[in-house]
């Protein structure tokens, strides 16, 4: 355990109170016993950590039992309390005894660190990191204290599972403890599978594009009155099989404009005013046939706006989700989160029982700057304050992920209550967690935040740091931010732990110096091939394990980095070449394939720089290199990235010419079917072992053209993107 150890004056202790209503522990001797009032899971673990983190605080060891006998002074937990909602607890001490009553759930556990926290001292920053004051007496002053959290479940992805006692800390929850079966999110397939019902009856499943879309990930045809039988039918049995829980998701598959509309479809979603209506009467029949369990849906892309007329019965859980909303200023204040906004004020209008999915990381480049602090409280605030009773914070639960331990840290407090101050939270945290570096980093923090706003630069959860590199992450701030950084490290030397915690969270700027390094020409080659190895070295020695939700790792960048963007021996005899379209890209990625494809430059993992992309067609076009020159290989680099319905080709074809006009084959490459979610780039080359000479080299490329049946998009255009056509 990290355990951080202060000096008495330091923290807040019980110790400090002037006249103390509760000795529990004097001179390293218990005086206290805890007292379980009802022997149940929840009482017994808190009575434990109670009994746990007092022995660590004072080496005296409180007896835990369900008999007080005579004993003057005890801690008793259990009991209800009226005072608290679920989760929540009632704290009192006078008269030398205690008690922590539940509101329900888990709040005797929440009561008992609450009282850790706020009455003997002791803080829990990250996965078994900690600190305390140690004292051989702990005594409490008189409490008279009631909470009850804003959202009834809290989650954040940022779970440790060597450390139990951080999630319990964080009052944080996991769908498996809630949602029945883990059913919570994308439960369509789960429930009615393609594979089991799609040949035989297509008919359930939806229609757009002129048929019937049966698929891992397509959508249900809502008014098929067999659907609905066959799904309550599946319902009942799971219920029967985990009487002990309340809550499933019947929810829509991942991918958007998937929706069904047929001709009995469309009619309710027109009459509703949104494809949300067909949805919500579907998850009224089934609450209605099960009026003691609750029914959760997403409100999720397409489904986002609510119905017109239709009201979700009270226990139909709306599953709201703000997946296409900008992150630079609070949802209120920019025009994709306006229109988040007035979805949130709708289902509010016509429900009290709404669960709000935010995205709080980049999930493309988890381990790259994300500053969006400032904005975290104004937004919880805005779902406690629209009937969100259950809120799931999304912030990335990989190590290395922007200042990871302190989001978590600030989110698990503010969705307890989100009345606190962000910046606050965030001081103590950096004061704990950081030590003598926390000036510097609080400072960094606090100069990128003005940059992201200052530069009116839109900050998004599948952003590249390439998109910031004329506003926050431009020369001069990325050289103040080292500065900071240098500082830090220095600050801290001579405390291990902490000084880990300065180098860990160094390594989102490091990354994103080196993303926005290969995009330029001038860079001095020798230092960043220094800084990638830095990367790597550190990478390993933290435990970071991926990049991005696609699972793509350290070594793979810094193995892919090395090869793809530093210089190579050979420059290409395509650099700078005239581009001329036979079937060109989509309109908006047209002027920038005039020059990206020949530019020397090899676009990352996301597709926001360096990409040309063609939707739902094949490419073909022409270098033309400006006079004939002798070359051996042609090469055409290519991005697979599922996520964003971009797959790689089915073939590539190369040919050559010196006129334009009449073109020798030289030469294609064929690909196979990749259902990866990993990130890959995917080259085409073709190699002749005798020189060929020409000024002109076609390229035509034959795409998807559509996402399959196994595919987020199933049934609509799929994309395929290049960034460099070389010639060698």
């Amino acid at each position: 355990m990290k355990k951080i150890l202060v000096a008495a004056a330091a923290l807040m202790s019980a110790t400090a109170v002037a006249y103390p209503q509760m000795t529990l522990v004097d001179k390293g001797k218990p005086k206290a016993q805890i007292v379980i009032a009802e022997d149940n899971e929840t009482n017994r673990q808190a009575a434990l950590l109670l009994q746990d983190f007092i022995n660590r605080i004072s080496g005296a060891e409180l007896a835990v039992t369900t008999d007080p006998g005579k004993a003057r002074h005890t801690i008793t937990i259990g009991g209800k309390t009226d005072k608290a909602g679920e989760d929540g607890f009632a704290i009192l001490c006078a008269d030398g005894r205690a008690s922590i009553m539940s509101g329900g759930d888990k709040g005797a556990i929440y009561g008992v660190v609450t009282l850790l926290e706020k009455y003997l001292g002791v803080d829990y920053y990250a996965d078994e990191t900690y600190t305390l004051t140690e004292a051989g007496t702990v005594a409490l002053p008189p409490i008279d204290l009631s909470e009850t959290p804003a959202f009834r479940y809290r989650q954040s992805q940022s779970y440790c599972s060597k450390d139990p006692i951080y999630k319990v800390w964080m009052r944080l929850e996991e769908p498996s403890e809630v949602f029945i079966d883990n059913m919570w999110v994308h439960t369509f397939d789960r429930l009615l599978p393609s594979d089991v019902y799609g040949e035989a009856h297509p008919e359930y499943y939806a229609y757009f594009n002129g048929r019937r879309n049966p698929g891992n990930h397509s959508q249900w045809c809502l008014t098929n009155p067999e659907v609905f039988d066959i799904v309550a039918g599946k319902l009942d049995s799971i219920f029967k099989a985990h009487p002990d829980k309340k809550i499933i998701s019947v929810s829509q598959n991942d991918g958007n404009d998937t929706y069904c509309a047929c001709d009995e479809c469309r009619a309710v979603n027109e009459y509703e005013g949104s494809q949300a209506g067909t949805y919500v009467r579907f998850m009224n029949k089934l609450a209605a046939r099960f009026p003691d369990k609750e029914i959760s849906t997403l409100a999720y892309l397409f489904t986002m706006k609510p119905p017109r007329h239709t009201r979700p019965l009270p226990n139909v859980n709306i599953m709201l989700c703000d997946i296409d909303c900008k992150r630079e200023v609070p949802l209120t204040d920019n025009a994709s989160g306006r229109e988040f906004v007035e979805a949130l004020e709708g289902w509010a209008a016509i429900s009290d029982n709404i669960f709000v999915w935010d995205y709080c990381i980049n999930f493309d480049n988890m381990v790259s700057c994300f500053p969006n602090f400032h904005i975290l409280q104004d937004n919880i605030r805005l779902f406690h304050e629209n009937n969100a009773t259950m809120h799931f914070a999304q912030a990335g639960g990989t190590r290395g992920c922007d200042f990871a331990e302190m989001r978590a840290y600030v989110l698990s407090k503010l969705m307890w209550n989100p009345y606190q101050d962000t910046d606050s939270l965030m001081l103590h945290f950096m004061r704990g967690y950081y030590g003598d570096a926390t000036p510097y980093l609080f400072r960094y923090h606090k100069i990128m935040e003005g940059a992201l706003l200052g530069s009116r630069g839109e900050l998004w959860i599948y952003d590249s740091p390439i998109s910031h590199k004329d506003g926050m992450l431009n020369g001069n701030l990325l050289k103040t931010y080292d500065d900071l950084f240098d500082k830090a490290e220095p600050a801290v030397a001579d405390d291990s732990l902490r000084l880990a915690h300065v180098q860990l969270s160094r390594l989102p700027l490091i990354y994103s110096e080196l993303e926005i390094a290969r995009t330029s020409p001038s860079v001095d080659v020798d230092a960043v091939k220094d800084k990638l190895e830095y990367f790597r070295r550190q990478c390993r020695l933290f435990g970071v394990t991926t990049l991005n939700e696609r699972n793509n790792s350290p070594e793979e960048y810094c193995d892919l980095y090395a090869e793809r963007f530093l210089p190579g021996d050979e420059a290409s005899k395509a650099l700078g070449a005239r581009v001329i379209w036979v079937k060109g890209p989509s309109q908006r990625y047209a002027a920038l394939g005039e020059t990206a494809l020949t530019d020397g430059l090899f676009g990352g993992t996301s597709f926001v720089e360096s990409w040309v992309g063609w939707e739902g067609c094949d490419g073909e076009f022409v270098i033309d290199l400006g006079e004939d020159k002798e070359f051996t290989t042609i090469e055409a680099d290519f991005l697979q990235q599922l996520g964003q319905w971009i797959l790689q080709p089915l073939k590539v074809e190369f040919a050559i010419s010196s006129d334009n006009r009449e073109f020798t084959p030289a030469g294609s490459c064929s690909f196979e079917e990749d259902r990866s979610p990993q990130v890959k780039f995917v080259q085409a080359a073709v190699e002749s072992r005798h020189p060929m000479r020409a000024r002109y080299v076609k390229v035509a490329v034959t795409g998807t053209k559509q996402c399959p049946r196994w595919h987020y998009g199933v049934g609509h255009p799929s994309w395929f993107f290049i960034d460099e056509v070389s010639v060698y």
